[in-house]
């Protein structure tokens, strides 16, 4: 696995800023679902992470990579900068992610290829994260971050149980434990309007900063996952 997070101070904020590392925070625990199979698919959201944190570890690890995503006159720049780490890309019409994953399902069952969970929601992957977490000089008593399927922010209340948990949902309704959410300003697709001074990936965790300076404590942990 990767070397632990960097943390900065920003604003009064403490940052977690994995947007230092290639693919971000889900190749921390990615490679424990990566096993002897010779190919590893992942049906995405065309402004999803886990395509490109999925291309970086199978690169590093000498696997094949497939990311099934909808079909687009211009491929989403995650989707390029996946298919530049190695990933083969798999474009799906009409688009809708029930088609997209149900085309990522029969292509395995064709192939023999692993179809990972849709957000990398597994237990030994939720595992890793917290081990991560529990790994660093700190033991915030605030955290933030953004959430699609909430993985990231249940594996961080495993880790710091005696936390206070905010989500800022930017897409589906997130299975997020116990943690306050807050809906995000703008649309899923949509970039954040107001990003932090530091890269951030705008579909997701930029759309986080505004509403955590609206709302957060200072010195509040937030966890940047990616570029």
């Amino acid at each position: 696995m990767s070397n632990f997070p960097v943390i900065s101070e920003h604003e009064g904020f403490l940052v977690v800023r994995d947007d230092l590392i290639a693919g971000g925070t889900k190749t921390r625990a990615l490679p424990v679902l990566i096993g002897n199979a010779a190919e590893y698919v992942y049906a995405s959201p065309v402004c999803g992470y886990a395509q490109v944190a999925l291309a970086v570890i199978a690169r590093q690890m000498s696997k094949r990579a497939t990311v099934f995503c909808a079909g687009r006159q211009e491929r989403h720049s995650l989707t390029l900068e996946a298919e530049r780490n190695g990933a083969r890309i798999c474009e799906v019409s009409p688009g809708y992610m029930t088609v997209v994953r149900a085309r990522a399902k029969q292509y395995c069952l064709e192939t023999g290829a692993v179809l990972l969970p849709f957000g990398l929601d597994d237990e030994s992957f939720i595992r890793a994260l917290a081990d991560v977490a529990r790994g660093l000089p700190v033991k915030p008593s605030e955290v933030w971050c953004a959430t699609g399927s909430g993985v990231l922010i249940r594996a961080l209340q495993l880790a710091w149980p005696e936390a206070q948990f905010h989500g800022v949902r930017v897409g589906a309704e997130p299975d997020a434990g116990s943690a306050t959410i807050y809906q995000a300003r703008e649309k899923f697709d949509n970039p954040a309007k107001t990003r932090p001074p530091f890269p951030s990936c705008v579909n997701y965790d930029a759309k986080v900063w505004q509403i955590m300076k609206a709302h957060a404590k200072p010195g509040a942990l937030f966890w940047n996952v990616a570029a």
